[in-house]
């Protein structure tokens, strides 16, 4: 039988059982910090080998519009790991928005399985989903949010240092899209200092800097902006960095960006100019070397081996992409076991 987590601190029980994940500011950060708190669990239960089966005959949908490994996996294995049934519906397996509208597809769906998942474009339809569905629904990426990602990120730090107040993440790059735009709200929520190191026309939008400062009022968290990565990076305990040309953006924005990123690279002196035990985090997957068939065609084209990272650092000692890839898997099964659960 599953056992209800609780807060730390002895605060009141979180209850988020049929609540759609879309996105963190729709969280408090006592929920955020409960299903870190589950995630946790279910971490240390899968690596001791213990049956945790507590949605068994239950199933969900996976709507993937874009192409993932780690999302996918992370639902699908940790569907089965919680006694469910998965089914992928990929860019080419279902009508929604074709042949069938979006509410459509949210009734269908919602009357054959027990949650559905998304995976594409703007927020706005995996908000219609969830309006016209009666199961949870979870949002594993769109255009502005990611919401699932951020858990996998902070229970990363979280696992690193232990306390969350007042850590210094700094992304660098392009903070203007679902990373950058979830970062900032996951660490207004938690009073945590972010910091985002981009040109002035790659920080994220101003009204939702806006609304993660009014957040940050009220949980000492701090919301930088600047253009210089050597004053942006200075004393963080993380640097996080994405690719620079987004999943489903056109080749030919590869030169611009390039041109433009380049000085936000995270290399070996960014990373010494941070703390001397600070982590580094990717979302993945990264262009830290030539071979991937992508890789590939830029250093043909433009000559470099390395973009958003260097090897030298992705492989180091301080970096942590790999536990934080492995974490998608515990704390996306915190949100569909604490949203389905009974």
């Amino acid at each position: 039988m599953y056992v209800y987590a609780t807060c730390k601190g002895g605060c009141t029980m979180v209850d988020l059982r049929g609540r759609d994940f879309l996105k963190l500011l729709d969280f408090t950060p006592m929920e955020i910090r409960h299903l870190l708190d589950v995630a946790k669990t279910l971490k240390k239960q899968k690596r001791n080998g213990e049956s945790h089966r507590y949605l068994k005959g239950k199933q969900i949908a996976m709507i993937f519009e874009k192409d993932s490994t780690r999302t996918r996996c992370a639902f699908e294995a940790g569907a089965h790991d919680l006694g469910m049934e998965a089914t992928y519906l990929g860019p080419t397996g279902s009508q929604m928005g074709k042949k069938e509208t979006i509410e459509d597809t949210a009734r269908v769906l919602a009357s054959m399985y027990d949650g559905i998942e998304y995976r594409g474009f703007d927020q706005e339809i995996v908000e219609s989903l969830a309006k016209y569905s009666k199961v949870p629904v979870w949002n594993g990426l769109t255009n502005e949010f990611h919401p699932t990602q951020m858990l996998a990120d902070i229970m990363t730090i979280q696992e690193e240092f232990g306390n969350l107040k007042g850590r210094k993440l700094v992304f660098c790059g392009d903070a203007r899209n679902n990373v950058g735009n979830s970062l900032m709200v996951v660490c207004a929520k938690l009073g945590m200092h972010f910091v985002c190191c981009a040109p002035k026309n790659l920080w994220p939008e101003e009204n939702l800097t806006d609304e993660c400062r009014k957040i940050a009022e009220g949980t000492s968290a701090k919301i930088e902006m600047t253009e210089d990565i050597m004053e942006g990076t200075k004393n963080a305990d993380a640097i996080y960095t994405d690719v620079w040309v987004s999943m489903g953006e056109p080749m030919e924005l590869w030169e611009e960006r390039i041109k433009l990123l380049s000085p936000y690279q995270v290399n070996a002196k960014v990373m010494k100019n941070a703390k001397k035990e600070a982590i580094f985090l990717h979302c993945l997957p990264s262009f830290h070397n030539n071979e991937t068939t992508i890789g590939k065609q830029i250093e043909e084209k433009f000559g470099i081996k390395e973009m958003e990272v260097t090897d030298e650092v992705f492989e180091s000692n301080q970096s942590r992409v790999f536990e934080e890839a492995e974490n998608r898997l515990h704390t996306i099964k915190a949100v569909m076991l604490e949203t389905l659960k009974k």
